[in-house]
C-alpha cells in the first residue's frame, strides 16, 4: 500500500490504524504536535507537515460515562506522552472504573469491520 498524500490526512491516519500504529503529525516549520491529522499546522499555519507514530501510552486527563438504553460506556481524554490529547475509550474494564491519572496504552478493536484507536489500563 503506497502513502496516503500529506492532501488526505484521514487516510493516512487510517492507514496508520489498519496496521495497529497510532500515527499523528509533527510541523516542520514550528515543530508543533499536531492532532487530530490536519492539512495545515493550527500553530503556524505551515503546510509541511511530517507523520510519526506515537509510542501509544499516555495518562488519562478526564473521564466520563456516557449511560443509554443500550449500556453504559466510557469515554476519556488521553495525553499522549508525545505531546497530543485525544478522545476514546479505555477497553477491558469498567466505564465507571477508569480515574483520572489512569496510565493507559493504545491499541485497536474492530468496529464494524473497521479499526478504531482505543487504551487498556496499563501498569508502568
Amino acid at each position: 500500500m503506497s502513502e496516503p498524500t500529506a492532501a488526505a490526512p484521514a487516510r493516512a491516519y487510517r492507514a496508520g490504524l489498519d496496521r495497529g500504529e497510532l500515527r499523528y503529525q509533527r510541523c516542520d516549520a514550528c515543530l508543533r504536535t499536531v492532532f487530530p491529522p490536519r492539512v495545515l499546522c493550527p500553530e503556524c499555519g505551515a503546510q509541511e507537515l511530517s507523520w510519526e507514530r506515537s509510542a501509544g501510552r499516555g495518562t488519562v486527563y478526564a473521564a466520563t460515562v456516557v449511560r443509554a438504553r443500550d449500556g453504559a460506556r466510557g469515554v476519556v481524554l488521553v495525553d499522549l506522552d508525545e505531546g497530543f490529547r485525544m478522545m476514546s475509550r479505555v477497553d477491558g474494564t469498567d466505564p465507571a472504573d477508569v480515574p483520572i491519572g489512569t496510565t493507559v496504552r493504545f491499541t485497536t478493536a474492530d468496529e464494524g469491520g473497521e479499526p478504531v484507536a482505543v487504551f487498556v489500563k496499563e501498569a508502568r
